[in-house]
């Protein structure tokens, strides 16, 4: 995944975040052929050193001193030996969960997140923070008060192990601010506002950057469908819609960053009228919706176990997503030969379904000649793939290696 990564940590830096066990270093940045290993690990959830190997194409000797390196550090896992009807036994190594953590903060426009993961990518730990619109200030406070927080709930051991911050924004924070009620100019203060610099300056972990939308893609690429389709386009639920794509099992951010944004997309309202489809299928279309019937809207942000079935509105705003999706996906289609679509969104699970099934039901409405309709189908991390996908940023930068390494096809097992 591509981000904006910090510079090392200097020696002031380094003496706080890192403990060396045993000699190791827990939170250097592996050597490349180490990753290699590790992503292959990843990818598969566990392999023996035979089939790393092979899939690699590093030496049997090679790889035998990675991974007793690997498994020293705390990185790898020994499973059970598994008998084959000849040889000695297979023995496979997963990710140890507890060998690697890494913070991840997702910025939103009504909500901040910040969230600590394992190796593994479970989620530890969770902070929110409810806002009217984000201001640069309120968004340092959370995150010292939020770092602090975690830190406090971790151990010695834990905290020498982490990887850094990885920080999920929309990029532009500016923009739209009339959709959510700021007043006139107030959001311009995240104009020149160097976000990764400034929360750099707060903390010693190393901060890595990147848009909200396309690190809920890689959340998906990593601990969703990646591992069945390896291209696919997608589409995040949020505040305002935003997106991703890939290609080739890698995440395709393009020129500027900002490929896959699908927001400024034109689609055809309800009413006939060509919109942006930021301006259809986003979470503050609902909120208007609620607030115009006199509906409590706040339940939207406070998180996604918080909404209830509230009847027309919600059907209303599903129906009309569902159509500016279909045209969305329609679009994408006839430029790429996407065999996915991937759905989800700042909601819960049974609004997600709804909304993909109903987007499956308004596509075959429309001329489909000379179109390949891809499979549509819900994304498998949820609401809270955008900070996910942000803590995975870390990982990356010092763990893992390029998505296209990871699903190269293993032949069958032998022994050790």
């Amino acid at each position: 995944m591509t981000n904006q990564t910090a510079p090392e940590p200097g020696e002031g830096e380094a003496a706080r975040i890192v403990i060396p066990s045993g000699g190791a270093n827990q939170v250097r940045v592996r050597a490349y052929n180490e990753r290699l290993v590790l992503s292959l690990v990843r990818s598969h959830e566990a392999l023996s050193k035979a089939e790393i190997a092979r899939a690699s194409g590093l030496s049997a000797q090679t790889v035998s001193v990675i991974m007793r390196a690997l498994e020293k550090d705390g990185l790898l896992l020994k499973g059970e030996p598994v008998r084959g009807k000849v040889g000695q036994p297979s023995v496979p190594m997963s990710l140890n969960p507890e060998g690697v953590f890494a913070f991840g903060l997702k910025i939103g426009r009504r909500s901040a997140d910040m969230i600590l993961i394992d190796f593994v990518g479970g989620v530890r730990a969770r902070l929110r923070r409810i806002y009217a619109y984000p201001m640069p200030d309120e968004i340092l406070a959370f995150v010292k008060e939020s770092l602090a927080s975690l830190e406090a709930s971790m151990g010695k051991l834990q905290l020498s192990r982490l990887a850094g911050l990885g920080v999920a924004a929309p990029f532009e924070l500016w923009n739209w601010a009339d959709h959510v009620g700021a007043p006139a100019g107030e959001m311009d203060a995240w104009r020149g506002f160097d976000l990764r610099s400034e929360i750099q300056a707060i903390t010693a972990y190393p901060v890595y950057l990147q848009n909200d939308a396309t690190s809920a893609c890689g959340a998906e690429l990593m601990f969703g469908h990646g591992k069945a389709y390896t291209d696919y386009v997608y589409y995040f639920v949020g505040t305002f819609i935003g997106g991703g794509i890939v290609l080739n099992s890698s995440v395709f951010t393009g020129r500027t960053g900002t490929a896959g944004a699908i927001g400024p997309l034109p689609v055809r309202d309800e009413t006939g009228k060509t919109r942006q489809l930021i301006d259809v299928a986003s979470i503050f279309v609902l909120e208007n919706l609620m607030k115009e019937r006199g509906i409590d809207s706040r339940p939207l942000w406070y998180s996604a176990s918080g909404w209830t079935d509230w009847g027309e509105p919600l059907d209303r705003w599903i129906s009309s997503s569902a159509e500016a999706l279909a045209q969305a996906i329609i679009a994408a289609a006839s430029i790429v030969d996407f065999p996915a679509a991937i759905i989800d969104g700042g909601f819960p699970d049974w609004v997600r379904t709804r909304l993909v099934a109903a987007t499956k039901t308004a596509i075959q409405r429309y001329d489909l000649q000379g179109i390949i309709v891809p499979d549509i189908i819900e994304g498998k991390v949820g609401d809270q793939a955008r900070a996910i996908g942000a803590a995975s940023l870390p990982l990356f930068a010092r763990y893992l290696t390029d998505q296209t390494v990871l699903f190269k096809e293993l032949s069958s097992a032998e022994g050790d």
